[in-house]
């Protein structure tokens, strides 16, 4: 996304926008060396919030950086989370699969990153019942144990979609803050009573203290790349959504509400 994004920004401002990738640490690595770069208009970082902000929550006095390190310029994309399971699993939502554990024991649910396995704790901690926690490396093998029937749910960020146009599987719950777009009647964490999400948000920044019109002009040729139909096609390819930019103040304000919501998915 971030190179389609450089692209199509390059195109309608005629800028030299060079797209680099500095892995590690879920983007703390880029982020890091982004807080340490001089205010000079030119280095943009681009991002997901959750793996920030959590980061931030179980270490950050070890980082040299916070959410004030930087001026952001918008958002991009938010990917969409769903715990799913098989068609013929015993529950239909989240109260379902509690209710079931309470009467028939822990059951197997596979999770792909740690954020996920915080929402299952907090889960365990509002509810007080036991899942046995089964670690994937990545979606598509989330989904191999589910129709394997190894695991009885687990967490889907997409993969899961031809499953449920086949009927294969269905979902559970939506991991998100607000319901899934493509599930608008499936409750939400929050809604079943465990006030935590997961929000993988995409967004820009720049070292604080960059020059507000440097910034206005950035965030201005962001924005309008986001509204291009070959963007748009990127985001649909990487998280089956739609673009979505919060803008500037709106990204901030999902930065603080969002280390907030990293604060809860770590409390006991």
């Amino acid at each position: 996304m971030g190179r389609v994004l450089g692209k199509v920004m390059k195109e309608n401002t005629g800028w030299n926008i060079v797209v680099e990738n500095k892995p590690g640490g879920g983007g703390v690595a880029m982020f890091t060396g982004l807080s340490q770069m001089p205010a000079d208009s030119k280095t943009i970082g681009m991002g997901v919030s959750i793996p920030v902000l959590v980061q931030l929550v179980n270490r950050g006095d070890q980082l040299p950086f916070d959410i004030d390190s930087f001026d952001y310029l918008g958002t991009v994309a938010k990917a969409e989370l769903a715990l799913v399971a098989g068609k013929d699993a015993p529950f239909d939502d989240l109260e379902g699969m509690i209710a079931h554990v309470k009467d028939n024991g822990p059951i197997p649910i596979a999770t792909m990153a740690p954020p996920q396995v915080l929402m299952m704790n907090q889960t365990k901690a509002k509810t007080g019942v036991e899942f046995n926690l089964v670690t994937a490396d990545g979606g598509a093998e989330v989904m191999k144990l589910i129709l394997g029937g190894q695991v009885m749910a687990g967490f889907g960020s997409g993969e899961h979609y031809p499953y449920l146009e086949s009927g294969d599987m269905k979902v559970i719950a939506g991991a998100n803050q607000s319901r899934l777009s493509y599930a608008p009647e499936v409750k939400t964490f929050i809604e079943s009573g465990v006030a935590a999400y997961v929000d993988p948000i995409f967004f820009l920044a720049m070292p604080a203290g960059t020059d507000p019109e440097a910034t206005a002009a950035i965030a201005a040729a962001l924005d309008e790349a986001t509204k291009s139909p070959e963007f748009a096609e990127i985001v649909q390819n990487a998280v089956k959504g739609d673009p979505l930019n919060l803008g500037v103040e709106g990204t901030k304000q999902m930065m603080v509400d969002g280390l907030a919501n990293a604060k809860v998915l770590f409390s006991e």
